[in-house]
């Protein structure tokens, strides 16, 4: 039977009482890092992010939201400790939404990226990736094209690193166009990466360890 991967696409600007409520969830040391952002949309998004996974897992697990815990890996990844054994997670932010991936045994991760105007997405593939890669991007008919392909590639880029628990500057030069194996060098390791269904503007990809194939499932609502 295959892994199965939850995606859920969350607006990053909400109503206060909404605001209010992710907040409510969250443990003091995701409060103190909200604080610390100085850019109120910034701090905002970060709230709802990691208060709606919080809301998610605390569904699945049948588990007060505020009681869960994630101990973070050598690199920052973080893992679900409390209740031990529950299912991998990742999320990710960009402009006005954040991206939540849930899984199961097997470490996840997840990338959004904006299709941000007034981006050099040649130079910056020129700079960063594969010249294979540099080329595809490069090649594209429009500035639309040139800007959807180069966020594609990143978003697989980072998705395959945070399911690695790695870093991503490291990576850059990953090959990720050529099929849904990705090979990481650090850490070593073989990841399935799949581009996710995404609202316009935006990239989503999801990576899974591990070469066995899974399914993604585009959930609404935080209910699932």
């Amino acid at each position: 039977m295959r892994d199965t991967v939850r995606i859920w696409t969350v607006p990053a600007r909400v109503t206060p009482d909404e605001l209010a409520r992710y907040h409510a969830v969250l443990d003091a040391g995701e409060r103190s890092r909200a604080a610390a952002l100085a850019d109120a949309a910034t701090r905002d998004r970060f709230t709802v992010g990691h208060g709606a996974l919080r809301l998610l897992v605390g569904r699945i697990l049948d588990v007060p939201p505020e009681r869960l815990r994630w101990s973070r890996g050598r690199h920052g990844k973080p893992t679900l400790a409390d209740p031990g054994g529950g299912p991998q997670t990742s999320l990710s932010y960009s402009a006005d939404l954040v991206a939540l991936a849930v899984g199961g045994h097997r470490p996840v991760g997840v990338d959004i990226q904006h299709l941000a105007p007034g981006l050099d997405p040649v130079g910056l593939a020129s700079r960063f990736f594969a010249t294979e890669e540099a080329r595809q991007v490069a090649s594209g008919t429009t500035a639309g094209v040139r800007a959807d392909r180069f966020a594609r590639l990143w978003a697989r880029k980072e998705a395959v690193v945070k399911a690695a628990g790695g870093r991503l500057w490291p990576n850059l030069a990953m090959p990720v166009h050529r099929g849904d194996l990705v090979r990481c060098a650090d850490p070593v390791g073989v990841h399935r990466v799949t581009d996710v269904v995404t609202p316009a503007g935006y990239r989503i990809a999801v990576a899974l360890t591990g070469d066995a194939r899974y399914v993604v499932e585009s959930c609404r609502g935080l209910a699932g």
